[in-house]
Protein backbone atom coordinates (compact mmCIF):
# COMPACT_ATOMS: atom_id res chain seq x y z
CA UNK A 1 0.00 0.00 0.00
CA UNK A 2 1.04 3.60 -0.84
CA UNK A 3 2.63 5.48 1.56
CA UNK A 4 1.07 9.28 2.12
CA UNK A 5 2.18 12.26 3.79
CA UNK A 6 0.30 13.00 7.34
CA UNK A 7 -0.79 16.22 4.70
CA UNK A 8 -2.27 14.56 2.42
CA UNK A 9 -4.29 12.03 4.81
CA UNK A 10 -5.33 14.93 6.60
CA UNK A 11 -5.61 17.58 3.77
CA UNK A 12 -9.32 18.78 4.40
CA UNK A 13 -8.73 19.04 8.20
CA UNK A 14 -5.45 20.96 8.48
CA UNK A 15 -7.21 23.24 5.82
CA UNK A 16 -10.16 24.17 6.99
CA UNK A 17 -8.87 23.94 10.68
CA UNK A 18 -6.33 26.59 9.48
CA UNK A 19 -8.64 28.86 8.39
CA UNK A 20 -11.01 28.54 10.43
CA UNK A 21 -8.21 29.61 13.72
CA UNK A 22 -7.26 32.72 10.86
CA UNK A 23 -10.80 34.23 10.40
CA UNK A 24 -11.58 33.89 13.85
CA UNK A 25 -8.66 35.57 14.90
CA UNK A 26 -9.37 38.57 12.23
CA UNK A 27 -12.90 38.47 13.57
CA UNK A 28 -11.39 39.05 17.25
CA UNK A 29 -9.12 41.77 15.71
CA UNK A 30 -11.81 43.98 13.50
CA UNK A 31 -14.37 43.00 16.15
CA UNK A 32 -12.26 44.85 18.80
CA UNK A 33 -11.50 47.72 16.60
CA UNK A 34 -15.18 48.17 15.95
CA UNK A 35 -16.37 48.16 19.59
CA UNK A 36 -14.03 50.25 20.82
CA UNK A 37 -14.97 53.08 17.86
CA UNK A 38 -18.44 52.54 19.11
CA UNK A 39 -17.68 52.96 22.79
CA UNK A 40 -15.36 56.26 21.67
CA UNK A 41 -18.63 57.50 20.64
CA UNK A 42 -20.51 57.26 23.96
CA UNK A 43 -17.35 59.17 25.35
CA UNK A 44 -16.83 55.96 26.99
CA UNK A 45 -13.08 54.23 27.91
CA UNK A 46 -11.59 51.79 25.59
CA UNK A 47 -11.00 47.91 26.23
CA UNK A 48 -7.89 46.40 25.57
CA UNK A 49 -7.64 43.03 23.52
CA UNK A 50 -7.56 40.50 25.99
CA UNK A 51 -10.30 42.36 28.06
CA UNK A 52 -12.41 41.94 24.88
CA UNK A 53 -11.76 38.62 24.19
CA UNK A 54 -13.93 38.19 27.23
CA UNK A 55 -16.80 40.38 26.52
CA UNK A 56 -20.31 40.02 25.54
CA UNK A 57 -19.43 41.75 22.39
CA UNK A 58 -16.83 39.19 21.27
CA UNK A 59 -18.94 36.21 22.75
CA UNK A 60 -22.04 36.67 21.43
CA UNK A 61 -21.02 37.55 18.13
CA UNK A 62 -19.19 34.19 18.05
CA UNK A 63 -21.29 32.11 19.54
CA UNK A 64 -24.11 33.26 17.45
CA UNK A 65 -21.99 31.61 14.11
CA UNK A 66 -21.49 28.49 15.80
CA UNK A 67 -24.65 27.04 16.51
CA UNK A 68 -26.07 28.03 13.88
CA UNK A 69 -23.50 25.90 12.08
CA UNK A 70 -24.02 22.96 14.48
CA UNK A 71 -27.88 23.62 14.01
CA UNK A 72 -27.59 22.94 10.44
CA UNK A 73 -25.30 19.90 10.62
CA UNK A 74 -27.05 18.45 13.47
CA UNK A 75 -30.43 18.55 11.85
CA UNK A 76 -28.75 17.71 8.43
CA UNK A 77 -27.27 14.38 9.80
CA UNK A 78 -30.39 13.30 11.45
CA UNK A 79 -32.75 14.30 8.64
CA UNK A 80 -31.13 12.67 5.81
CA UNK A 81 -31.82 9.06 7.44
CA UNK A 82 -35.45 9.61 6.85
CA UNK A 83 -36.21 11.67 4.42
CA UNK A 84 -35.23 12.11 0.48
CA UNK A 85 -34.45 14.28 -2.57
CA UNK A 86 -35.13 12.79 -5.87
CA UNK A 87 -31.53 13.11 -8.10
CA UNK A 88 -29.82 14.65 -5.18
CA UNK A 89 -26.24 13.66 -4.47
CA UNK A 90 -27.00 14.40 -1.21
CA UNK A 91 -29.69 11.85 -0.86
CA UNK A 92 -29.55 8.52 0.52
CA UNK A 93 -31.85 6.44 -2.96
CA UNK A 94 -35.31 5.94 -3.23
CA UNK A 95 -35.69 2.62 -2.94
CA UNK A 96 -32.03 0.88 -2.73
CA UNK A 97 -30.57 -0.36 0.63
CA UNK A 98 -27.52 1.59 1.74
CA UNK A 99 -24.23 0.85 3.67
CA UNK A 100 -24.53 3.10 6.22
CA UNK A 101 -27.91 1.18 7.03
CA UNK A 102 -26.75 -1.98 7.82
CA UNK A 103 -26.85 -3.24 11.08
CA UNK A 104 -22.80 -3.00 12.73
CA UNK A 105 -21.00 -6.13 13.05
CA UNK A 106 -17.76 -6.82 15.66
CA UNK A 107 -14.88 -7.85 13.11
CA UNK A 108 -11.39 -6.85 13.67
CA UNK A 109 -10.77 -3.37 12.50
CA UNK A 110 -14.40 -2.38 14.06
CA UNK A 111 -14.61 0.57 16.31
CA UNK A 112 -14.63 -0.42 20.19
CA UNK A 113 -17.92 0.57 20.84
CA UNK A 114 -19.14 -1.71 18.12
CA UNK A 115 -17.41 -4.78 19.53
CA UNK A 116 -18.69 -3.81 23.06
CA UNK A 117 -21.95 -3.63 21.92
CA UNK A 118 -25.71 -2.98 24.36
CA UNK A 119 -26.27 0.39 25.10
CA UNK A 120 -22.74 1.42 24.40
CA UNK A 121 -23.12 0.73 20.51
CA UNK A 122 -26.53 2.12 20.45
CA UNK A 123 -24.82 5.18 22.02
CA UNK A 124 -22.17 5.50 19.28
CA UNK A 125 -25.03 4.29 16.52
CA UNK A 126 -25.84 7.95 17.22
CA UNK A 127 -22.95 9.55 18.26
CA UNK A 128 -22.51 12.47 15.51
CA UNK A 129 -25.90 13.80 16.07
CA UNK A 130 -25.87 13.48 19.35
CA UNK A 131 -22.55 15.81 19.62
CA UNK A 132 -23.70 18.44 17.29
CA UNK A 133 -27.05 19.16 19.49
CA UNK A 134 -24.81 19.46 22.31
CA UNK A 135 -22.55 21.64 20.60
CA UNK A 136 -25.51 23.58 19.44
CA UNK A 137 -26.91 23.44 22.72
CA UNK A 138 -23.93 25.03 24.00
CA UNK A 139 -23.32 27.24 21.56
CA UNK A 140 -26.65 28.80 21.83
CA UNK A 141 -26.26 29.25 25.77
CA UNK A 142 -23.10 31.17 24.64
CA UNK A 143 -24.53 33.75 22.45
CA UNK A 144 -27.52 34.19 24.93
CA UNK A 145 -24.87 35.19 27.54
CA UNK A 146 -22.84 37.07 25.51
CA UNK A 147 -25.51 39.03 23.61
CA UNK A 148 -27.51 39.71 27.41
CA UNK A 149 -23.76 40.73 28.14
CA UNK A 150 -23.34 43.11 25.78
CA UNK A 151 -26.92 44.49 26.03
CA UNK A 152 -25.94 45.11 29.80
CA UNK A 153 -22.72 46.70 29.23
CA UNK A 154 -24.51 49.33 26.79
CA UNK A 155 -27.31 50.20 28.86
CA UNK A 156 -24.78 50.87 31.61
CA UNK A 157 -22.48 53.10 29.34
CA UNK A 158 -26.06 54.72 28.40
CA UNK A 159 -27.34 55.28 32.11
CA UNK A 160 -29.92 52.32 31.82
CA UNK A 161 -30.72 49.95 34.75
CA UNK A 162 -29.68 46.16 33.77
CA UNK A 163 -31.74 43.88 32.54
CA UNK A 164 -32.28 40.12 34.29
CA UNK A 165 -31.17 37.01 31.47
CA UNK A 166 -35.31 35.95 32.21
CA UNK A 167 -36.01 39.43 30.90
CA UNK A 168 -33.47 39.67 28.21
CA UNK A 169 -34.38 35.96 26.41
CA UNK A 170 -37.52 37.99 25.94
CA UNK A 171 -35.96 40.73 23.39
CA UNK A 172 -36.78 41.11 19.94
CA UNK A 173 -32.40 41.70 19.64
CA UNK A 174 -31.81 38.44 20.48
CA UNK A 175 -34.26 36.58 18.19
CA UNK A 176 -33.56 38.38 15.68
CA UNK A 177 -29.95 37.84 15.80
CA UNK A 178 -30.60 34.15 16.30
CA UNK A 179 -32.86 34.19 13.38
CA UNK A 180 -31.14 35.39 11.21
CA UNK A 181 -28.44 32.74 11.41
CA UNK A 182 -30.71 30.14 11.46
CA UNK A 183 -32.28 30.73 8.16
CA UNK A 184 -29.18 31.32 6.16
CA UNK A 185 -27.99 27.94 7.30
CA UNK A 186 -31.13 26.39 6.08
CA UNK A 187 -30.42 28.17 2.56
CA UNK A 188 -26.98 26.63 2.04
CA UNK A 189 -28.61 23.16 3.12
CA UNK A 190 -31.72 23.30 0.63
CA UNK A 191 -29.07 25.39 -2.10
CA UNK A 192 -26.77 22.09 -2.02
CA UNK A 193 -29.21 19.53 -1.95
CA UNK A 194 -31.44 20.83 -4.59
CA UNK A 195 -28.45 21.91 -6.84
CA UNK A 196 -26.90 18.99 -6.79
CA UNK A 197 -29.42 17.30 -8.82
CA UNK A 198 -28.53 19.34 -11.90
CA UNK A 199 -25.15 20.45 -11.72
CA UNK A 200 -21.34 18.47 -11.15
CA UNK A 201 -17.97 19.19 -9.73
CA UNK A 202 -15.38 16.63 -11.38
CA UNK A 203 -13.87 14.90 -8.57
CA UNK A 204 -15.99 16.47 -5.41
CA UNK A 205 -17.31 13.91 -3.22
CA UNK A 206 -20.06 16.13 -3.13
CA UNK A 207 -21.33 15.93 -6.60
CA UNK A 208 -22.81 13.06 -8.64
CA UNK A 209 -20.17 11.85 -11.78
CA UNK A 210 -20.23 14.31 -14.35
CA UNK A 211 -22.27 12.10 -16.87
CA UNK A 212 -25.07 10.47 -14.06
CA UNK A 213 -28.24 10.93 -14.92
CA UNK A 214 -29.92 14.26 -13.47
CA UNK A 215 -32.56 12.18 -11.69
CA UNK A 216 -30.36 9.51 -10.58
CA UNK A 217 -30.57 9.83 -6.52
CA UNK A 218 -27.23 9.87 -4.18
CA UNK A 219 -23.49 9.97 -5.24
Amino acid sequence: MKKHSFFYRNGLSIFFLSIFIITLGLQAYFGWKEHNQELEEEHAAHVAFTAYLQSGHFISATFENFQSEFLQMALYVVLTVGLRQVGSAESKKLDEPEDVDREPRAHLKAPGPVKKGGWILKLYSNSLSIVFFILFFFSWGMHLYGSWQDYNNEQLIKGQPAESLASFITEPLFWFETFQNWQSEFLSVASIVILTIFLRQKGSPESKPVDAPHMETGK
